[in-house]
C-alpha cells in the first residue's frame, strides 16, 4: 500500500497558526519577558490573511458573493495582497483601491497577484472623491456583481482574530499572557485577539499602538473625533482619519503613540538583532514596547506578546531604502553607520 503523499491542497490552508517568538537580544535591557506573534508565517506573509478568508468565506456562506463576482477593497496593501491571493484560488476579479502611501512594493504585489489597481492620494479627507475610501464605494456602487468587503466597518475583521489569533496565542503561552500588544488600523488584529484574551482572563492588558497625525488615541480618551489631530505621517496600516466600527475601544486599555522615524530604525533593528526581517508596523509596535517599559509598565513576571504584522521585503523601497529614510530626514550623525555596509571592488 502507498504512502498518503502530506501535502496543503492550496495556499489557504496554510492561513493562521503562526509561531510566536521570544525576542532576547532586542529586549535585553528590558524588564519582562517579550514575545512576538509573527503573521509573515502566513503564506500572504501578513496577518489580513486571516480577515481575507473569513470575510470571504462568510460571504460565500450567506450567498452574498457568488460565481463570477467581483471583489472591491480599500487597502493600504497586505489586505489587498491577501484578497487577491484568496481570489486566485476561489477564481473572483479583484479590484482594489489603495493609498498612495503605499510603498512602490506593495503596489508590485498587488498587480502580480492580478488584481486591478487604483492608487489614490494619501493626504485627502475620508469624504473626499478621491479618497480610496470613496473610490472603492463608487466602484461597488456602479459594478454589478460586485462585494464590497469594507475591512473598516466590517465586524467580521474582529471575528476572525476572535477565531484564530486569540486562541492561538492563549495556547501559545499557556494563559500566560500578561500584556497584549498591537498596531490599531482598522482595529479588527488588536480588538478580536482582545476580546477573546480578555473572556479569559479579563486582567490581561490590552495596548493600541497609534501614529502622530492619527486620531485613534484622543478618540480612545475621549470619544470625540479630532480632525485637528490629522496630519500626513510615513508609516503604512497604522493609524486613521476616521473611527473605524471595527475597532472595539472598550476592550482596549490605553493607546500610545509612536513616531515614524523611530519606529522605521527599531524595525531595522530588529532584523540586525534577532534576524526576523519584518515591516514598519512591527518596529513601531516594538518602539511602543520599548516607550511602555521606560514608564515602567512591566515586571519581571510579565509575559507581553505583540504583533508583527508583515514581512520586511514589502518595505524594501521605504524604511530598508537608504536613499529613502535619508530622503525622509531619518538619518542622523549618530546613526549613518546603517549607511556604511557596501564597499565596491573595482
Amino acid at each position: 500500500m502507498k504512502q498518503k503523499i502530506n501535502a496543503y491542497d492550496n495556499v489557504l490552508d496554510l492561513i493562521g497558526n503562526t509561531p510566536l517568538l521570544k525576542l532576547k537580544k532586542i529586549t535585553q535591557n528590558l524588564i519582562g519577558n517579550f514575545y512576538a506573534k509573527v503573521e509573515a508565517f502566513n503564506p500572504g506573509h501578513s496577518s489580513k490573511d486571516r480577515i481575507a478568508l473569513h470575510i470571504i468565506e462568510e460571504a460565500e456562506r450567506k450567498g452574498i458573493l457568488k460565481p463570477g463576482d467581483t471583489i472591491i477593497e480599500t487597502t493600504s496593501g497586505n489586505t489587498g495582497f491577501s484578497i487577491a491571493m484568496v481570489s486566485v484560488i476561489k477564481g473572483y476579479d479583484c479590484i482594489l483601491a489603495v493609498s498612495s502611501k503605499s510603498s512602490p512594493d506593495k503596489i508590485d504585489m498587488l498587480r502580480a497577484m492580478g488584481a486591478k489597481v487604483y492608487v489614490c492620494p494619501a493626504h485627502v479627507s475620508a469624504d473626499d472623491p478621491r479618497s480610496y475610501y470613496q473610490v472603492a464605494r463608487r466602484m461597488h456602487d456602479e459594478m454589478k456583481g460586485s462585494v464590497y468587503i469594507n475591512q473598516y466597518f466590517n465586524e467580521l475583521n474582529i471575528d476572525a482574530h476572535y477565531q484564530s489569533t486569540g486562541p492561538e496565542i492563549w495556547e501559545q503561552t499557556a494563559g500566560q499572557i500578561t500584556h497584549f500588544i498591537a498596531c490599531s488600523g482598522t482595529g479588527g488584529t488588536i480588538s478580536g485577539t482582545a476580546r477573546f484574551l480578555k473572556e479569559k482572563n479579563p486582567a490581561v492588558k490590552v495596548i493600541g499602538v497609534d501614529a502622530y497625525g492619527s486620531v485613534l488615541k484622543k478618540y480612545h480618551e475621549t470619544r470625540e473625533f479630532d480632525s485637528d489631530e490629522i496630519y500626513p505621517y510615513r508609516i503604512e496600516g497604522l493609524g486613521k482619519n476616521l473611527i473605524p466600527t471595527a475597532t472595539d475601544f472598550d476592550v482596549i486599555d490605553k493607546f500610545i503613540k509612536v513616531t515614524d522615524e523611530e519606529s522605521a530604525h527599531t524595525a531595522r533593528e530588529i532584523s540586525k538583532t534577532e534576524g526576523c526581517f519584518v515591516g514598519y508596523t512591527s518596529g513601531a509596535v516594538m518602539q511602543a514596547v520599548k516607550q511602555l517599559a521606560e514608564e515602567g509598565e512591566f515586571d519581571e513576571n510579565s509575559n507581553v506578546v505583540m504583533i508583527f504584522p508583515d514581512h520586511g521585503s514589502r518595505y524594501m523601497s521605504k524604511i530598508y531604502s537608504d536613499d529613502w529614510m535619508r530622503a525622509q530626514g531619518f538619518f542622523d550623525a549618530i546613526n549613518t553607520e546603517e549607511t556604511q555596509k557596501i564597499e565596491y571592488i573595482k
